[in-house]
This record gives C-alpha cells, sequence and structure tokens, in this order.
C-alpha cells in the first residue's frame, strides 16, 4: 500500500522564501475547487493541483529550488497577464522549446497535448505544453505565477 502524503508535508519541505505564497496560493486554487495530488519522487515531493481533472499546476524539486509547471489551458482568455511578466521570465518562456504538432502533426506523438500558441511581448509564441510555463519560482516571478493560475482556475469554474 502506497504511503498517503499531505499538504503540509510537501509544505514542510519549500523553502521559507516560497513557503507562506505556496500555502496561500494552496488556498485559494482550494476555495475554487482544486485538488491537490502529492506523490514523493527521487528529488523531494511532486505536487500536482487538478481542476475538473485537468492539471493546471505542478510543484517539483530541482537542484535549483522549486520549480513551477502551469498548464494554462484556457490562456487566450486573459493574455492580459502577460503585461505583467519580467523580462527574465518572458525569456525563459520565449526559449522554451518550440511545439512540434504545432508546427506539423505529425511530427510529435500523436498522444501528446498540444502546446500553446500565443503571443509575448509583440511576437507569436509556439511553445511545447510541458516546458512553456516551468520556470524556478522565485520572489520575481510569483504574482506573474498566481496571475496566471488563480485566472486559469476562475475561466475553469465559469459556466
Amino acid at each position: 500500500m502506497s504511503e498517503k502524503y499531505t499538504f503540509d508535508d510537501f509544505l514542510s519541505t519549500v523553502d521559507g522564501d516560497n513557503r507562506e505564497f505556496v500555502r496561500e496560493l494552496h488556498e485559494e486554487l482550494t476555495k475554487l475547487g482544486c485538488k491537490t495530488e502529492i506523490k514523493q519522487a527521487k528529488s523531494g515531493y511532486v505536487v500536482s493541483c487538478l481542476q475538473n481533472k485537468k492539471t493546471i499546476l505542478n510543484y517539483v524539486f530541482r537542484r535549483k529550488g522549486l520549480m513551477v509547471r502551469i498548464y494554462p489551458n484556457h490562456l487566450a482568455d486573459y493574455m492580459e497577464v502577460f503585461d505583467t511578466i519580467s523580462d527574465e521570465l518572458a525569456k525563459a518562456i520565449q526559449d522554451a522549446p518550440v511545439c512540434k504538432r504545432l508546427l506539423d502533426p505529425s511530427a510529435c506523438n500523436s498522444k501528446c497535448a498540444m502546446g500553446y500558441d500565443f503571443v509575448l511581448k509583440g511576437q507569436r509564441q509556439q511553445k511545447c505544453r510541458s516546458s512553456a510555463f516551468f520556470f524556478l519560482l522565485t520572489s520575481d516571478n510569483r504574482a506573474f505565477a498566481k496571475a496566471l493560475l488563480l485566472n486559469e482556475a476562475n475561466t475553469a469554474v465559469q459556466p
């Protein structure tokens, strides 16, 4: 039987700079109907936040620290969030791999969910779903991460 992990187990391993942010965001997402799944991996906990059985957020630990992977499935509904993005994070997103399926649907695994097609800083981006919004959580990008996630969660609960 696999061991059950709690959000508090995960939270106790989050660095002090991010702990309060992660706790508050978890509370807000929970109020919007999101469910949390927690698993143990080699590098620490892997935490997924799901809404309507679709993952909108993963937390994973790497040597650099706590990484966040966001899946903004309704991105077109709240593009104004990108007005608040830092230049550093914008560059990281721009440097993420291109989605092969957006360019040529036969170029990638047919089971692969197609990536994101959006405009960032005036340039069209066609990015892979797995890496487009995968970044180290820092004080400089917390506000953007929160805005992106809350917009996604709010959009997903609207009828």
